[in-house]
């Protein structure tokens, strides 16, 4: 990693995103050629988003279950899941990994970090006996290490949880440094910590059996599922042109410089992760207002997606959460939020309700 304040090596996690549709995209009507976008991403939410805490164990590596088990339990804020995901994108599960700076081990502590924090917990040898060495190459006393590094950091950086949830901020705490989070009063704008942070979130997922977020309130297993895909990015800055199926982007245009979704991508990311990747709806407003099907407003349940045409074409859009409320990308300069459907602002524009599961 870069600089004296980091744990390990850079993460790296650029994952390319295929537009789907027209070669547009668009919240305001505006036409722009289609671009392939890099997968980085900044959070910046306003609380515990209860992420997954249930581990698969088919999904890990022989040998590193019981340790990630134990660890997921030091803490409340670092559940099986996030321990397993962060080693993925610290070192690919490979613990006698050495980066350029020296990180060393499936946690990729550089020796200084490893130095205060290094944990006994395990032998060389594979067992679950302290062998007298903290080792950063022995996976027990690698992983136990990382869940009780986190742990610390999650408790320094509550203070600053104003500008994003904890988790996302102890994550950003590791690949930069708790000081750089103070700082900036949230993730740091580096897009190496910001790509290492959505990495992270997005890979827990894949070590989870089952999609434990937090449902709608009556949209069935599909839409319950779209809505807690949605709200997971809950205050995520708007980024024209940015996000897409595989979560928030670098944006560009008035959206340049801005990692987030617009309008249409978080519905295509809520859609693609609610099916389960079955579902992957075109990436404009303008063509996801004719897809699915179409239902009334007595009929729209959670996980149903709204499109609002505010200036002439329906150039919004976004996804009923149930109780006259929608969560959407607003505008430049706005975050992913929820919002009434009886606001005048959307009230009295036309609107298209469509069904996609």
């Amino acid at each position: 990693m870069r600089g004296s304040g980091m744990v390990g090596h850079t993460a790296q996690a650029r994952s390319t995103v295929l537009v789907t549709g027209l070669s547009v995209f668009g919240l305001v009507g505006g036409l722009i050629g289609l671009s392939v976008l890099g997968a980085v991403g900044q959070e910046q939410d306003t609380g515990d988003r209860g992420f997954a805490t249930t581990l698969d164990a088919g999904k890990i590596p022989s040998g590193f279950a019981p340790w990630i088990e134990r660890a997921g339990q030091l803490c409340p804020e670092v559940g099986a899941p996030l321990v397993a995901a962060q080693i993925e994108a610290e070192s690919g599960w490979n613990p006698d990994a050495v980066s350029p700076a020296q990180a060393q081990g499936l946690s990729q502590f550089i020796p200084g970090t490893w130095a205060t924090w290094g944990v006994d917990a395990a032998g060389k040898d594979g067992s679950d006996r302290p062998d007298g060495v903290a080792d950063p190459f022995t996976p027990g006393d690698a992983i136990m290490t990382q869940a009780r590094y986190d742990c610390w950091l999650a408790g320094k950086v509550k203070d600053t949880a104003g500008r994003g949830d904890v988790t996302r901020l102890m994550l950003a705490a590791y690949n930069a440094g708790p000081g750089a989070v103070e700082q900036y009063g949230g993730v740091p704008p580096y897009p190496e910590t910001q790509a290492y942070v959505v990495r992270i979130i997005s890979a827990m997922a894949r070590y989870t059996g089952a999609d434990e977020e937090r449902p709608g309130e009556s949209g069935g297993a599909f839409g319950d599922r779209v809505v807690a895909a949605a709200r997971k990015w809950l205050g995520t800055p708007y980024a024209w042109g940015g996000g897409g199926p595989e979560g928030p982007s670098l944006g560009f245009a008035q959206g340049g410089g801005t990692v987030g979704f617009d309008c249409s991508s978080l519905v295509q990311y809520a859609l693609y992760r609610g099916s389960g990747g079955k579902v992957l709806a075109p990436r404009v407003s303008q063509l996801q207002v004719l897809a699915g099907t179409s239902v009334t407003r007595e009929e729209i349940r959670p996980g149903d997606v709204i499109g609002f045409a505010l200036h002439g074409s329906f150039d919004h859009i976004g996804i009923y959460i149930g109780g006259g409320q929608f969560i959407h990308a607003p505008k430049t300069g706005d975050v992913v939020k929820i919002s009434e459907l009886d606001d005048p602002y959307y009230a009295g524009k036309p609107q298209r309700i469509r069904r996609f599961g």
